[in-house]
C-alpha cells in the first residue's frame, strides 16, 4: 500500500444560497457596497475559460466580505467570507477554509465537520449573520426583498497539489472518495458506491472532479475555479425553479377558488370581474415566463465541451430540469384558465350587450304605441 497523500494545498468550501429578492439591481449593489466599504467588487467570469465559449446572460457580482471564526466542532478556524449576487435575485454566501499540509484522511474529516458545522442540519446563526449585514448595506438594492427565502447548500473540497505528482487514475486508487462525498463511514455498497462515483469528468491526465447531489471534490493543479463557479450557478438555477415552483404550487388553488368564486356570482358585472381576473392571471404568466428564461439564459456554455459536460450533468443531478418542466405545467394550467376566463368574460359582455339590445327595442316599442 503506497505511503497517504497528503495536501499541501487546497480549501474547503460551505456554500449557501438564499433567494432573497424579486431582482437584485447589480448596478446598484456597487455603488453602494462602494460607497459604504470602500472596498473593491468584481463581476464574476469564468478564469480559465474564453469569453467566448461561456456567456453569462448578466454576470454576478462578487463581494469579499472579510473573514469569520468558525466552531468546527471544538475547533476554531478562521474562515474567509465571499459573497456572489445574481440578478434574478441569489445571493450565494461561501465559507472558504484554507488547507496546507494535511493528510488525505484530514482533509476527509475536516470536509465532514465542516457540513456538520454549517450544513442544513446545524444551527443558522452563521449563514443569518451574514445575511443581515448584507441587507443592512445592499438592501436598497433588493427589489421586492424576501423576508424567509429558499435555500439551496452545497460543499466543496479542492485540492490544487499533493506532495507528489499524481494523475487522475492514480488518485482514484490511492484515496478513498466515499466518506467525503457520502458523509458516511461506514463502507458502501457496491451498488450505492458506482451511484456516488458516477459523475467524474477528467480534461487533462492530472485534473479530477466528481460531483454528487451535496458535494463536490476537485483536483485542479491549475487553480482554476470554473468548474465551482458552473456548480454554483447550477445550484443557484435550481434554487430559483424550486422558488417559482412553490409560488405556482401556493396560486393553483388560490386561482381555483378565485375562479369558482366568480363564477357564483352572476350579475351585471360579471364580464368585468372575469376580465380582472383573467389580467391578474396573465400578469402571473407573463412574470415567472419571464423569469425563467432570464434563469435559463444566466449561463451558456458554447465552446468548451468540458464545462458543458460538467455543467449538463450538474443540471441533470440536481434535477433542475425536472422542477423546471413542474414550472411549465403549473404555467399550462394556469393559461388554460386564464384562456377560459378571457372567453367567459367576452360571452359575459355579449350577453349583457344582447340584453341591452333588447331593452332598447322594447323601449322604442313602448314609446310607439305611447305616440299613438
Amino acid at each position: 500500500m503506497s505511503e497517504e497523500l497528503r495536501v499541501q494545498s487546497g480549501y474547503v468550501v460551505a456554500l449557501r444560497l438564499f433567494d432573497i429578492a424579486y431582482e437584485i439591481d447589480l448596478r446598484r449593489a456597487e455603488d453602494l457596497w462602494a460607497r459604504r466599504t470602500q472596498a473593491a467588487s468584481a463581476r464574476s467570469r469564468l478564469a480559465g475559460t474564453p469569453p467566448k465559449a461561456v456567456s453569462f446572460g448578466v454576470p454576478p457580482l462578487a463581494l469579499e466580505f472579510g473573514s469569520m471564526p468558525l466552531d468546527l466542532g471544538g475547533e476554531t478556524r478562521t474562515a474567509a467570507v465571499g459573497l456572489r449576487l445574481y440578478d434574478f435575485g441569489i445571493v450565494a454566501i461561501a465559507l472558504r477554509l484554507t488547507v496546507r499540509d494535511l493528510p488525505w484522511s484530514g482533509l476527509s474529516q475536516l470536509v465532514n465537520r465542516t457540513h456538520d458545522a454549517v450544513g442544513p442540519e446545524a444551527a443558522a446563526a452563521v449563514w443569518a449573520t451574514q445575511l443581515a449585514q448584507l441587507r443592512d448595506l445592499l438592501g436598497e438594492a433588493l427589489e421586492r426583498p424576501i423576508a424567509v427565502p429558499l435555500q439551496e447548500d452545497y460543499l466543496f473540497a479542492v485540492v490544487d497539489r499533493f506532495d507528489e505528482t499524481v494523475t487522475a487514475d492514480e488518485l482514484q486508487q490511492r484515496v478513498d472518495l466515499e466518506p467525503m462525498l457520502s458523509g458516511e463511514q461506514r463502507p458502501l455498497s457496491e451498488g450505492a458506491r458506482r451511484d456516488l462515483l458516477r459523475h467524474r469528468f477528467s480534461y487533462h491526465p492530472d485534473d479530477l472532479v466528481v460531483i454528487t447531489w451535496d458535494r463536490a471534490f476537485i483536483y485542479e493543479p491549475r487553480q482554476e475555479t470554473d468548474v465551482a463557479d458552473v456548480l454554483e450557478m447550477a445550484n443557484a438555477q435550481l434554487l430559483e425553479m424550486r422558488t417559482y415552483d412553490e409560488m405556482l404550487d401556493a396560486e393553483l388553488p388560490r386561482m381555483h377558488d378565485l375562479v369558482e368564486a366568480a363564477r357564483r356570482r352572476t350579475h351585471l358585472l360579471a364580464s368585468r370581474r372575469y376580465a380582472k381576473l383573467a389580467r391578474r392571471l396573465y400578469g402571473i404568466v407573463a412574470e415567472v415566463t419571464e423569469l425563467t428564461e432570464q434563469v435559463d439564459n444566466a449561463l451558456q456554455v458554447t465552446e468548451d465541451v468540458y464545462l458543458a459536460r460538467v455543467y449538463a450533468a450538474a443540471m441533470d443531478l440536481f434535477r433542475v430540469p425536472n422542477v423546471s418542466a413542474a414550472v411549465d405545467r403549473k404555467l399550462a394550467i394556469i393559461r388554460e384558465a386564464y384562456t377560459a376566463l378571457h372567453s367567459e368574460a367576452a360571452g359575459a359582455r355579449a350577453e349583457i350587450m344582447e340584453a341591452m339590445i333588447l331593452v332598447l327595442i322594447a323601449v322604442e316599442i313602448v314609446l310607439s304605441l305611447v305616440r299613438h
